[in-house]
């Protein structure tokens, strides 16, 4: 049962993380879209994670 909670905290944090990134950089035209990959790998990796993400967007698009 602790092992859901953890997990359910970390989902739930990737997401205000990534939403509240995304509060800031719409100013900027850099959004990272919201699901289940990239809450995944937030949730997973952390916040090396949404760096990763970021740069990704950068150089792709």
């Amino acid at each position: 049962m602790k092992l859901i909670g953890k997990i359910l905290k970390k989902i739930v944090l990737s997401v205000f993380i990534l939403y509240g990134y995304n509060l800031i950089a719409t100013s900027f035209n850099q959004v990272v879209p919201i699901n289940f990959i990239t809450v995944g790998s937030v949730a997973f990796l952390g916040v090396p994670a949404l760096f990763a993400l970021i740069l990704l967007r950068v150089f792709i698009f």
